[in-house]
């Protein structure tokens, strides 16, 4: 698996390149911000775009959605979910941020859906709580998952935007994310990367505690 993380947008969102070694297509994963950075990272790898995906639509994470999909011909794909929120510009008034319309998307994901990138395969997995529609893309064979703002290192979502709820998030990292393999590398939405089995071991009090970061 080919991997670029660019840091995007006043955030510090990390958007994700992600490619197939041998066939040299490509994903692009929550396109926060400053297209021109994402479209040189692209560039740069020779890689071909078949997809941007959005773990979900809030303002910091499709804020390039029209500039990265205009410019690399690839289909949109996003949770239906996140349909009201993208169409929202992202929520970008509740904080009075200027952001470019997204286009409709082209793929609405449901959870259990597969995207093939080459050899690569983009597992769907439904983790609202963050927002209604928020997935986690999960590649088991090079053991990845990228989860939005569901987890962080050594944190969780929050859940006081509209349509976030503390109990759904907490089921969707107990029982969703939590379930895949000890091992399996999270590529959170900010910030560093870490393991499911690191996230067991730093959010559990959390969880059971009812505490929100």
């Amino acid at each position: 698996m080919i991997l670029h993380t660019v840091q995007v947008g006043m955030t510090a969102t990390n958007c994700y390149i992600v490619g197939c070694a041998e066939t040299r297509q490509g994903a692009i994963i929550d396109p926060g911000a400053h297209p021109e950075r994402i479209l040189k990272a692209v560039e740069q790898s020779g890689l071909a775009i078949q997809y941007v995906l959005n773990t979900h639509c809030h303002f910091d994470h499709m804020g390039a959605n029209a500039d990265v999909v205009a410019a690399t011909g690839a289909l949109l794909a996003l949770h239906p979910g996140e349909t009201p929120i993208l169409e929202a510009r992202g929520g970008a008034d509740w904080f009075g941020v200027p952001v470019k319309a997204s286009p409709p998307p082209d793929v609405l994901l449901e959870a259990g859906q597969v995207l093939e990138v080459g050899g690569l395969r983009f597992e769907v997995l439904h983790t609202p709580g963050h927002s209604p529609g928020s997935v986690t893309f999960y590649l088991a064979d090079a053991g990845a998952a990228f989860d939005g703002d569901l987890v962080f290192a050594m944190g969780v979502g929050r859940t006081d935007l509209p349509g976030g709820d503390w109990d759904t998030l907490r089921h969707s990292i107990g029982e969703v994310l939590f379930a895949l393999p000890d091992e399996t590398v999270l590529y959170p939405g900010h910030g560093p990367e870490t393991t499911v089995a690191a996230e067991k071991r730093n959010t559990r009090w959390m969880l059971a505690q009812g505490v929100s970061l």
